[in-house]
């Protein structure tokens, strides 16, 4: 019998909140012993009615820590949920040795914040950048019945083993990249979504391997575009 998880499919499923809400602020979750996962809560959203959330993954080496500010006061202004997990390792094992701990431990995440908050499947992103970028890709596009965009920066690879549904795509790259070069990362991954027929916005910026804020507020306007019409 083919096991999709293997291929990076969840289990996740959208459920009515059954424990209280957690107040607003960073909260640590208390999942996992090692390299847990944060939950950035905004102010003033009713866990009753369905909120945002952006799932927010860090770079090869990187950390929850390290990734957060990038997105932290985005959803504090703007009134979205903000989940950050940390890889077991390193860096996410599709990039080590293909869908396993990470994958099993972002469907306990995921369950965690639902148990809590009432998510709106209208608006719930992967958003990442460099590993991040591309686990948000890989994973993103293997669970559109589940994330419905996708905000990948400076995405050095996309691999999807079980396409499902058609999430909403946001691409930004920077031309002077070494690390992930424009031509086979996001020119190649921009090609290939365009020929499967997917909704995608692709921006290229003149700035290296880096976060770019000015690319990240763009994400995050193109993720609440019509927030506002759906709710």
């Amino acid at each position: 019998m083919l096991d999709l998880s293997l291929m990076g499919r969840l289990s996740f499923r959208h459920t009515a909140p059954s424990k209280p809400p957690l107040p607003p602020g960073r909260h640590d979750l208390g999942l996992f012993d090692t390299r847990d996962y944060v939950l950035v809560v905004p102010e003033g959203i009713d866990p009753s009615l369905p909120t945002p959330i952006v799932v927010l993954f860090h770079g090869g080496g990187g950390s929850a820590e390290k990734i957060m500010p990038i997105m932290r006061r985005h959803a504090e202004e703007r009134g979205f949920l903000l989940l950050v997990p940390q890889s077991l390792f390193p860096t996410w094992d599709i990039v080590i040795a293909g869908n396993g701990p990470d994958r099993e431990r972002l469907d306990i995440g995921l369950a965690e914040v639902a148990s809590r908050f009432a998510l709106d499947p209208n608006h719930f992103a992967f958003a990442g950048h460099s590993d991040g970028g591309s686990y948000s890709l890989s994973t993103g596009l293997s669970n559109g019945r589940i994330v419905s965009h996708i905000l990948a920066f400076s995405a050095g690879f996309m691999t999807v083993l079980a396409q499902e549904a058609e999430p909403k795509v946001f691409i930004a790259h920077g031309q002077r990249d070494t690390q992930t070069p424009i031509q086979t990362a996001g020119r190649s991954h921009a090609a290939k979504l365009r020929r499967a027929g997917y909704d995608l916005t692709y921006v290229e910026h003149g700035g290296p391997h880096a976060s770019q804020p000015a690319m990240v507020q763009l994400g995050v306007d193109y993720f609440l575009r019509d927030v506002h019409a759906k709710n």
